[in-house]
């Protein structure tokens, strides 16, 4: 990774769970990432759009529409776009195959890494029951998590005036819930087999909000996180080698309060000199 000229150059970048259309979407973040990177391959792994969110009520601010212009201007520029729907943006599955400003819809993916390795590249609903097989609890789980996400941004607001950092109180909450761990196993079991049963070496995804990297039974499993909690994304090495960034933490980022003048809000901090390992 060249830091030199403050660009993540890189192979292939995987980002997933935006969630465009929320309060919690981190898009003035996302778009500091998406402008300090140059890759040859971008996939959008799925919840891009929150479809769900959206149907009962519109919030749209400009720098959703900038992330939309951004990942579309870079398959303008020649980067391989390619768009895999999730369940909060499920109807746009009705596409697939099909090209939108030089971006392809796909089901899911192979990609091939430098060194190789073949990875399954899936949002992951489809191994969740409680969206296949209760969506109605799936839906009020959403509105919980909105619920918590909202105090969440609260919560920072109060640690930055404080002088602190950002922390996620979500993903906090979330990883001490046995229920919510067991869940979260349950489900990187299960993408790890349909990895196993399709013949590759690993599984990149996203969904359940948890960046995450290691081996299940042989195969290497990858989550890519998300933009409301984490704000990681997954980046591919020019040979080979993969590896999860903490944006919000490499930024030392904290939401900033509405009524911050646009000045601040563009002011970005230098990423650090220890960061360029």
């Amino acid at each position: 990774m060249d830091m030199a000229d403050d660009t993540l150059k890189v192979r292939s970048v995987f980002i997933s769970d935006i969630h465009l259309g929320t309060r919690g979407c981190q898009a003035e973040l996302l778009l500091d990432f998406i402008r300090s990177i140059e890759c040859e391959r971008l996939y959008l792994v799925g919840d891009i759009v929150d479809g769900w969110k959206l149907k009962s009520g519109w919030h749209w601010p400009q720098a959703h529409n900038d992330v939309v212009q951004k990942l579309l201007r870079l398959a303008r520029k020649g980067v391989q776009v390619i768009y895999i729907p999730g369940n909060h943006d499920d109807r746009v599955r009705d596409f697939c195959g099909a090209h939108f400003g030089g971006v392809l819809v796909a089901r899911d993916a192979i990609h091939e890494t430098a060194d190789g390795r073949r990875f399954l590249v899936t949002h992951g609903d489809e191994f969740d029951g409680v969206v296949n097989h209760a969506k109605w609890l799936a839906f009020l789980g959403d509105w919980s998590y909105r619920a918590l996400l909202a105090l969440n941004t609260h919560w920072n607001l109060l640690r930055r005036r404080m002088g602190f950092g950002y922390w996620s109180l979500s993903a906090y909450v979330k990883v001490k819930v046995k229920n919510a761990l067991q869940f979260i196993e349950n489900f990187e079991e299960a993408v790890a087999e349909e990895a196993r049963r399709r013949g590759v070496d690993g599984v990149i995804c996203g969904h359940i909000h948890k960046a995450e990297m290691r081996d299940i039974g042989g195969i290497f499993y990858v989550n890519d996180g998300d933009w409301v909690e984490s704000c990681t994304a997954l980046v591919e090495h020019e040979d080979g080698r993969l590896e999860l960034i903490d944006w919000a933490k490499r930024r030392d980022w904290s939401p900033v309060p509405r009524r911050a003048s646009r000045k601040a809000r563009l002011a970005r901090p230098a990423l650090p000199e220890a960061a360029a390992a």
